[in-house]
């Protein structure tokens, strides 16, 4: 600046904007003025927790160095972040062309006193949020204001969120096979270790040996090794091969996010020689694609254990009564635990299509390739929150299929899936409303209840 040279967003506009020179007398308010006019997001707010996420990210972003901001403003988004002020970030507005910018904007607008924010549980003006814990909003130099909206944070916070959730599902996705295979007096033939390690592929390795250590020592599957059932459907067969694919697919998106999570994304990027070099960090596209992988890797987990389900509640197949209905006809049991199972797996086919195959053009065509990053980081959560629904849709199915054996005992993880589920699920005497019985089957799959005591009894489930 001292210099007197044009530099991209330190003395320029934005986008379509970048050939029009700012002077000196007015960069303060050109900083200030893309973060008003850039916070244009819609739609109800992200989680808080996912906001506090990706305000996290957007520090760590910064401290690496390499954005051109004062540490002062570090400091001070630091000191916002400890005193338990959370952005409220909408959720819609996004493209993941230079970043999240609309929703980042939003988040730089508390910084500036500005904008909208949580302390504790209550929203107010992000002004009032920073006197309440003692702050002062701070005023932006130049390159700052543009170092706070270019970047991925959001999409990735929002993925990382989706992630979390969906590793816990993988985890409890094995749980819920073994509990519906003992049901329906399956067989654990097609678990032989020696089938997997021909094939070579990590995730249906693990998979198997996994459901392997779940049925140890049942009683159960011992009883029926000689039965004329040959093999069973698909759905409990080909776990390994169905679920491991998923798993797999989780270790791919884990590696993006990580290297996402400690990166430095937005635009110029300043370097230690004095070099600012203009390029497309801020491009979300590995998050797009990852996230739209997520997406289909937890849809699948759902999409399988509907057909679980299935095999559980159609007395054809299961030898159980129909829809193990204590009183078939005047009871109708677990009969519409399968169609809401079925409505959340075609939920899921149309929130699965790529989003980031999609793209608009945007600021006059200077963006004209987007990645939709963000669009697809809330569809995977929407589809992980779903499938979570379904297993524990089968977890209450094969928990209550179960309970038809009364002398023979599961094997060592089924019987300690069995206990927790004991615990928030009553027998099923009678027709009563289920869908308090889902939500606390939710509940231990969410904080994680279910999967430790399974891994007390036979290790860990990773």
């Amino acid at each position: 600046m001292k210099a007197g040279r044009v530099c991209y967003g330190v003395n320029t506009g934005f986008g379509r904007l970048a050939q029009t020179v700012v002077p000196a007398g007015k960069l303060r308010a050109l900083q200030v003025n893309l973060v008003r006019s850039h916070a244009v997001g819609v739609g109800a707010p992200l989680d808080p927790r996912v906001c506090r996420l990706a305000f996290a990210l957007r520090i760590a972003n910064l401290s690496r160095g390499y954005s051109g901001v004062r540490e002062a403003l570090v400091d001070h988004a630091m000191a916002v972040f400890n005193a338990g002020i959370v952005p409220v970030l909408p959720s819609q507005g996004s493209v993941g062309a230079s970043g999240d910018l609309a929703p980042l904007a939003h988040m730089a607008l508390v910084l500036i006193g500005e904008g909208k924010a949580w302390v504790g549980r209550r929203a107010m003006d992000g002004g009032a949020a920073l006197e309440r814990r003692g702050l002062s909003a701070i005023r932006l130099q130049s390159k700052e204001g543009l170092a706070l909206v270019n970047g991925t944070q959001v999409s990735t916070a929002i993925l990382i969120d989706a992630l979390l959730a969906a590793r816990r599902l993988a985890r409890v996705a094995d749980i819920a096979c073994a509990l519906t295979l003992e049901a329906h007096k399956g067989t654990d033939s097609a678990f032989d270790e020696r089938l997997h390690l021909v094939r070579g592929q990590l995730g249906q390795i693990r998979v198997a040996e996994t459901l392997r250590r779940l049925l140890a020592d049942s009683a159960i599957l011992s009883s029926h090794r000689d039965c004329e059932r040959v093999q069973d459907p698909y759905s409990l067969r080909c776990v390994p091969q169905v679920h491991g694919a998923s798993r797999d697919t989780l270790e791919y998106v884990t590696g993006v996010v990580e290297r996402e999570a400690n990166a430095v994304t937005d635009n110029p990027i300043v370097f230690d020689n004095g070099d600012i070099v203009s390029g497309g960090n801020f491009h979300a596209q590995p998050i797009a694609l990852a996230a739209d992988a997520l997406k289909v890797a937890a849809a699948e987990f759902a999409s399988i254990s509907e057909r679980r389900i299935e095999l559980l509640v159609n007395p054809d197949v299961s030898g159980l009564p129909a829809f193990l209905a204590r009183e078939s006809g005047v009871q109708s049991g677990l009969m519409i635990a399968q169609v809401a199972a079925a409505a959340l797996v075609s939920e899921n086919k149309v929130l699965a299509h790529p989003a980031s195959v999609d793209s608009i053009p945007t600021s006059a065509g200077k963006e004209d390739h987007v990645s939709m990053a963000t669009h697809a980081a809330r569809h995977a959560r929407t589809i992980v929150d779903n499938a979570t629904h379904v297993l524990a849709l089968e977890l209450m199915t094969g928990f209550h299929g179960l309970a038809f054996e009364k002398r023979l005992r599961p094997g060592r993880g089924v019987a300690a899936a069995r206990a927790v589920l004991s615990e928030v699920l009553a027998p099923l005497v009678t027709d009563r409303v289920l869908a308090g019985d889902v939500e606390a089957v939710v509940g231990v799959i969410a904080d994680g209840s279910l999967a430790a005591a399974v891994e007390e009894a036979v290790g860990p489930l990773d």
